[in-house]
C-alpha cells in the first residue's frame, strides 16, 4: 500500500484524501492543516491522522481540542509520497522539507512549473512523471484543455487552438473572492496563463487563450476553437470524444443548459459534494467549419484535478502503468457521468 500524505486539507486536499481512500493500492497516512477549522475537525472525524502544517500554530489545535499527531516533518517522514494541495506558492516553500526527507511530492497547478521535474496530465503525458521526484498536476483549466487536445492531436493533428475561458470568480467557500457584479478581462492582455500552461504538457502546440472572470461559483466555461490538420466532421469528433473516459458529452435530450444543471445532475447522480471530474462537452455545440472545430465545455474547478492526482501518485511511485492507473482510478471513483443518458 502506498502511504500518501496530504498537505493542505482544503478544496483540493480533502477531495484527494477521499479519492485515495477509495483506491485499493494506497492509503492516507495523514493530512496537514494550518488552522483548526471545520475541515480539520472533519478530517479527524473521518479517521485521518492530523498534523500541524506550521509548528508555531500547533498550540491553536491544542486550544481547540483537536488532537494533532505531529508536525509537517513527521508526516513527510511517514509518507511514501506527498500530495501538496496548499495555496499557490506554499508548495514551493514546502519543497525543501520534502527533499530533506527524500520524499517525492506532487504539487498543484497554482505553483510555477519550475517547482517540478514535469507537469502532468494522465491522458497526455503520464510516462513523463514515472519515477520523478517532483510532479506538478496542472490547473483545472489546463487539465480540461489537455484532456481535449490529446485525442484531437492523435487523431487529426492540431494546427492551432484558440480558447476563451469564462472563469468563475471564486469557489463556493471563497467568500473573499469576486467580482460581485462585474465582468473582468482576466488578464486584459493576451495570453492568459492557461495557454503557456498547456505548453508545459504539449510544448509544440500553438495555442492562444483569453480569460474572463464572472460573478459565478459553480464551474468554468470554455469556448474552444481548434484548427485541425486533417479533415474531420462533427459526427466523427463526437464519436472520438465519446470514447474518452474523462469526457462527458452532454446530450441535448438531457435538458442540461448550463453549469447549474450540471451540478444538480451530479448531485442527483450521488456524486460526493456534487463533484464533476469529467470535462462536460455540450454535444450539440460540436461543429466543424472547414478545418475549424468549435465546442463548449464546462470544467468543475473543485474536482477535475482529483483523478489526475491519484494517477500522479502511481506515476511518481512507478506502481502502475498509464492504462491500468486511469482505469483503476475511474472505476474506484465511479467516473462515467451520464453514460446511461
Amino acid at each position: 500500500m502506498i502511504q500518501v500524505g496530504v498537505v493542505g486539507y482544503g478544496t483540493i486536499g480533502k477531495r484527494v484524501a477521499d479519492a485515495v481512500v477509495a483506491q485499493r493500492d494506497m492509503e492516507v497516512v495523514g493530512v496537514a492543516k494550518t488552522s483548526p477549522n471545520f475541515e480539520a475537525e472533519t478530517a479527524v472525524s473521518k479517521g485521518f491522522e492530523l498534523y500541524a502544517a506550521v509548528e508555531e500554530r500547533r498550540e491553536l489545535f491544542d486550544e481547540a481540542g483537536i488532537p494533532v499527531a505531529g508536525d509537517l516533518d513527521a508526516l513527510v517522514d511517514a509518507a511514501d509520497v506527498i500530495v501538496d494541495a496548499t495555496p499557490s506558492g506554499i508548495g514551493a516553500q514546502n519543497k525543501e522539507t520534502y527533499e530533506a526527507h527524500d520524499t517525492p511530492a506532487i504539487y498543484q497547478g497554482g505553483e510555477d512549473a519550475d517547482v517540478a521535474d514535469t507537469s502532468f496530465n494522465a491522458r497526455a503525458n503520464f510516462e513523463d512523471a514515472v519515477g520523478a521526484d517532483h510532479v506538478r498536476v496542472v490547473s483545472c483549466n489546463t487539465t480540461g484543455l489537455s484532456r481535449l487536445l490529446a485525442p484531437l492531436r492523435e487523431e487529426y493533428g492540431v494546427e492551432k487552438a484558440r480558447v476563451t475561458l469564462v472563469r468563475r470568480g471564486g469557489d463556493p467557500g471563497q467568500t473573499g473572492r469576486g467580482p460581485i457584479d462585474d465582468i473582468l478581462p482576466d488578464p486584459v492582455s493576451l495570453p492568459s496563463h492557461h495557454g503557456p500552461d498547456v505548453k508545459t504538457i504539449f510544448p509544440d502546440v500553438d495555442i492562444d487563450t483569453l480569460g474572463l472572470k464572472v460573478p459565478a461559483t459553480l464551474m468554468h466555461m470554455h469556448s474552444v476553437n481548434v484548427t485541425l490538420e486533417d479533415d474531420a466532421d462533427a459526427e466523427a469528433v463526437r464519436d472520438l470524444l465519446a470514447e474518452e473516459s474523462r469526457t462527458f458529452l452532454v446530450p441535448g435530450s438531457a435538458g442540461i443548459d448550463g453549469s447549474g444543471k450540471l451540478k444538480e445532475f451530479a448531485l442527483d447522480s450521488g456524486r460526493s459534494r456534487g463533484d464533476v471530474w469529467e470535462n462536460c462537452i455540450w454535444e450539440e455545440s460540436i461543429a466543424v467549419r472547414g478545418d475549424d472545430l468549435y465546442l463548449f465545455q464546462a470544467i468543475h474547478q473543485e474536482s477535475d484535478v482529483v483523478p489526475e492526482n491519484v494517477d500522479a501518485i502511481r506515476a511518481i511511485t512507478d506502481s502502475a502503468g498509464k492504462a491500468e492507473s486511469i482505469a483503476t482510478t475511474n472505476e474506484t471513483l465511479g467516473m462515467g457521468l451520464g453514460r446511461d443518458l
